[in-house]
């Protein structure tokens, strides 16, 4: 018996050491060689200081702020809580939701289309990013608030807008969160 169980142990503690820390030293270490950045979790860092991550959205309220996309994860962007609502087209309580956010919506910008993704959570309740037509949506009411132009607020989307991945894949976005710390920039 104890024939059989030495090599059982020793390939046990030679694939434990290959797969539990060789392999995951080897894939960190060339993550941190090819794309520091995305290797340390795409954080976004002003005068030292962690101010979020450009992969996880946050929870922003005033006029004065792009808000993102509703969230159902927890009280609210809580990344310890990520997941939808699995509410499904026949629920009562989801069409009260989005009946809610549509007349504050329609009373922010009366004469606008409102983007539905303003209207419906996201799926992981952690999309940092809009689509410019949700963030051009916001505009009046953050130039008002901000007592800026409407196409100053306007240029700020246009220059951090993310275009497609790849050049193809996907829509073009941009981070609330940049862009919130851009309109901070300009008016404190």
């Amino acid at each position: 018996m104890l024939a059989h169980l030495r090599p059982a142990l020793v390939l046990l503690a030679v694939f434990s050491l290959l797969t539990g820390v060789a392999y995951p030293l080897a894939v960190t270490g060339v993550a941190q060689l090819a794309l520091p950045h995305h290797a340390n979790g795409s954080l976004i860092v002003e005068q030292g200081v962690v101010r979020g991550s450009a992969l996880i959205g946050q929870a922003f309220s005033g006029p004065r702020y792009f808000h993102g996309r509703p969230s159902a994860a927890g009280s609210g962007y809580d990344a310890a809580a990520s997941s939808g609502s699995n509410l499904g087209p026949t629920s009562v309580k989801l069409k009260s939701q989005v009946a809610e956010r549509h007349a504050a919506l329609k009373a922010e910008n009366p004469t606008a289309p409102i983007p539905v993704e303003l209207l419906m959570a996201s799926a992981s309740g952690l999309d940092p990013h809009l689509s410019p037509a949700a963030a051009a949506f916001q505009v009046p009411r953050i130039a008002a608030a901000r007592g800026l132009e409407a196409r100053v607020v306007t240029g700020l989307i246009e220059a951090h807008m993310e275009g497609r991945s790849l050049g193809f894949l996907g829509e073009p976005v941009v981070n609330v969160l940049a862009l919130n710390r851009a309109l901070d920039a300009l008016t404190p």
